[in-house]
């Protein structure tokens, strides 16, 4: 058992393990939890490590937020969750005032930045202090014990966590920009190849979305907030596959308010080109869409959506 904790946890690192430390006995604080801390010596390997005098009391660490990896298993060593494995990136961990004896949070205050860990919990224990719910019956059967593997890796004041956050943030939504001219320029390439084929001309708001008024109504466009009703038949342009219309729900119409982000951007654009009455079909590049993420089975990644609308009301 003590064999196997270790090699995941080396696992977990990408270390090799240390020869002599397959062997070190847990240590155990006053509230029943059971801890093997580890630290990296000159040579890059892990060796065991024993909380000192000269260690940063937790006082000074409280308030503060520490990025960790962690893995959770069973008592029988079935893995439960890694957070390595659901993200690449090590988890926030909030260090709270005052730590509650038995939870999570008191074993994770133990860890300094570099630190890494075998905490070993009474399940019944660590639910109640930290999950706050009962022990799931699966636990139980597999020794009512939660193992969790730790590895600490920064120390951040709150303003630091959220200014790197904002960063983090920041890069995906330029990353995910990025992918959507990309896939804007392909999906652009689509639906000219449609047209050409139908023999079809289309008009282009300035977001991006193409139109073909086929029937022409009276008055005025809707107006950013304006409710306007429509009835609608849902497309995948590539395969002609229908995933939703209002004829499916007995021909109720759809209303929605223009402008507001309650649809997709290209109804939002789509619609607001209309006057009522209008019959149009609607060619939808994938970002103005459902984009990277899809809708489900019926509308995969990056679908070009093509929509035939009737625009009944504007209120």
């Amino acid at each position: 058992m003590k064999y196997f904790l270790f090699s995941a946890l080396t696992a977990l690192l990408g270390l090799a393990r240390p020869a002599q430390a397959q062997d070190q006995p847990f240590a155990r604080l006053p509230s029943g939890t059971e801890y093997r801390l580890f630290r990296a010596d000159a040579t890059g390997k892990y060796q065991p490590r024993a909380l000192a005098p000269t260690d940063a009391p937790y006082a000074s660490r409280a308030g503060q937020v520490l990025t960790v990896f962690m893995e959770f298993r069973t008592g029988r060593d079935s893995v439960l969750m890694s957070s390595r494995r659901m993200q690449p990136m090590p988890q926030p961990v909030a260090l709270p005032p005052q730590t509650t004896p038995g939870s999570l949070e008191e074993a994770l205050g133990l860890l300094l930045p570099g630190d890494s860990a075998v905490f070993r919990f009474p399940a019944d224990t660590v639910f109640a202090k930290t999950f706050r719910q009962p022990v799931p019956p699966f636990i139980k059967r597999g020794g009512n014990t939660l193992t969790v593997l730790a590895s600490a890796r920064e120390l951040l004041t709150m303003e630091q966590m959220m200014a790197r956050q904002k960063q983090m943030q920041a890069a995906m939504e330029k990353k995910a920009a990025q992918a959507a001219v990309a896939q804007t320029a392909t999906d652009n390439a689509l639906i000219a190849a449609y047209l050409k084929k139908n023999h079809a001309t289309a008009r282009k708001t300035a977001g991006g979305t193409y139109y073909i008024i086929k029937k022409l109504g009276t008055g005025l466009p809707p107006k950013k907030g304006q409710t306007v009703s429509v009835l609608y038949r849902g497309t995948v342009l590539s395969t002609g596959k229908e995933f939703d219309s209002t004829a499916k729900r007995n021909n109720t119409p759809f209303s929605f308010t223009l402008g507001v982000e309650q649809v997709i951007p290209g109804w939002d654009q789509g619609i607001a080109m209309l006057t009522k009455g209008s019959k149009a079909v609607l060619l939808i590049p994938s970002p103005l869409a459902y984009g990277a993420r899809g809708a489900g089975a019926d509308i995969p990644a990056n679908t070009v959506l093509r929509f035939e609308v009737e625009l009944l009301d504007i209120k």
